[in-house]
């Protein structure tokens, strides 16, 4: 799988190492290369980039919605 690069793959990649991280995912809004994410991987593995970063990114929105639901709320 060939994915191309991105606007803050230098970021994303120095987060990455700088944590010691298997992967690191950046998301910028407004920087100075306009809005952008990175995902950068110690290997750019397929099946991370096709199960376990959508998996991740659909349960980190699922929380962002209950934590600004306000309680009580439907």
């Amino acid at each position: 799988m060939a994915i191309g690069p991105g606007k803050y793959d230098d970021i994303c990649s120095r987060v990455r190492a700088d944590t010691g991280a298997d992967a690191a995912i950046v998301i910028i809004l407004g920087g100075k290369k306009g809005s952008g994410f990175s995902v950068t991987t110690y290997e750019h593995s397929g099946e991370f980039m096709m199960t376990a970063l959508p998996q991740l990114l659909e349960n980190m929105a699922a929380q962002i919605r209950a934590d600004l639901t306000p309680k009580g709320s439907a």
